[in-house]
């Protein structure tokens, strides 16, 4: 792995961590209703394809970040589905 790589993986690890404190803030206030779930929806879709390339092309600094990514914005989507869609 060379250093270029390494950065991208730790670059792409702070990124994918980017959203916990969206999901964080979610639960604990038990709101999202001004969350966008077509955003997180669109984010874990993306991240999917790009875990899909990741593997094809055997690339870690691809995989580790997206998995990340794509796990916290489910957990955001779950979250929208609790407490975020209009309960009248």
């Amino acid at each position: 792995m060379t250093i270029l790589s390494i950065l991208a993986t730790i670059s792409g690890i702070f990124l994918g961590f980017g959203a916990l404190p969206q999901a964080i803030k979610i639960f604990r206030n038990k709101s999202a209703g001004d969350v966008s779930a077509t955003t997180y929806f669109i984010t874990t879709i993306g991240s999917f394809i790009w875990i899909l390339y990741g593997f094809e092309i055997k690339n870690t600094p691809i995989i580790i970040p997206n998995i990340i990514g794509a796990i916290i914005s489910a957990i955001i989507l779950i979250g929208w589905f609790l407490y975020g869609r209009n309960k009248r």
